[in-house]
């Protein structure tokens, strides 16, 4: 698998009463893969997995591998609570179709170094599918360093590291320790053109959902090392990429995607819709990059 590109971790679509809309979920993808993306990552965080049965997971991932026919490679993500059920999901995924992971550390425990190290190691012995680290120590307080990555390069499933630390110095620290021995992906969008200025190779970015052929031009414009034509886009585009920072970026991403393409907005307890105050000021940001955007290509033609 050619793990370079953008890779967006899609939302899942649900309606009002919270059930999964595969339709919708099936525009997206199509949607995506017309915008040039290079891969698809379902059942991401953005794709609320631990909400979701397993019935659902099986019915999401189904669906992306129909849509995608081929076109580009679906993974999933892989976020469990013990290295047991781990195992099994990943055999789950595989059977399903799955053709790699996108795995989280334990979502029940923070590991120790030693023990983060030990997770992935058996995630990587127990598939022959191409595994991606999520680095999100923000998040989850669990940070696969440049020296834990150096510990698990024997491992040879493990392709490539969603690097989400916010610390832009990380992607150097990780060439410096590890060479080019994993693909390096960006994991927060408004990093996404000083991380590939810096060597990463990959973009698993949110608000791809709502902006595809945007955040598409954006990371090939700087993967070919036009960054004076990539950072007016870029700087238009970056206050709606700092709501994918947000603690609750689900919700963000899925009101992005419902003012751009008409996407159902809905999430699934505990996650609420935004209302209120909260709602007009995210829904300003991102109608103000509609808007500019337009008028952007307006002046271009």
């Amino acid at each position: 698998m050619n793990l370079t590109g953008v890779f967006p971790a899609t939302t899942t679509k649900l309606n009002k009463a919270g059930e999964v809309d595969i339709a919708a979920c099936q525009a997206s993808y199509e949607r995506l893969i017309d915008g040039g993306v290079s891969g698809l990552i379902v059942l991401p965080m953005l794709g609320e997995n631990p909400c979701m049965t397993l019935a659902e997971k099986e019915a999401v991932l189904r669906a992306a591998l129909e849509v995608s026919n081929g076109r580009v490679p679906v993974l999933t993500g892989l976020a469990e609570a013990s290295s047991e059920d781990a195992v099994a999901a990943a055999k789950r995924y595989a059977s399903w179709g799955a053709e790699g992971f996108m795995a989280f550390p334990s979502t029940a425990y923070k590991t120790d170094p030693r023990e983060t190290v030990a997770w992935y190691r058996m995630l990587g012995k127990a598939t022959d599918l191409p595994i991606m680290i999520y680095n999100n120590p923000i998040a989850y307080g669990v940070d696969v360093t440049p020296d834990l990555l150096a510990e698990l390069a024997d491992v040879d499933t493990i392709m490539a590291v969603k690097e989400e630390t916010g610390d832009i110095r990380r992607v150097t620290d990780i060439y410096n320790t590890v060479g080019d021995r994993y693909k390096v992906f960006c994991g927060v969008d408004d990093l996404i053109l000083e991380s590939v200025a810096l060597g990463a190779t990959g973009w698993v970015s949110g608000m791809t959902n709502a902006w595809p052929k945007e955040c598409v031009e954006i990371f090939n414009l700087c993967a070919a090392g036009k960054f004076d034509e990539a950072r007016p886009l870029y700087r238009l585009m970056t206050p709606a990429f700092h709501l994918d920072t947000d603690v609750k970026l689900v919700q963000y991403i899925k009101i992005a995607e419902h003012l751009t393409s008409g996407a159902p907005e809905w999430v699934r307890a505990p996650r609420l819709a935004l209302e209120g105050e909260e709602r007009e000021r995210v829904s300003a940001v991102i109608l103000d990059t509609i808007a500019a955007l337009k008028a952007s290509r307006a002046a271009a033609a």
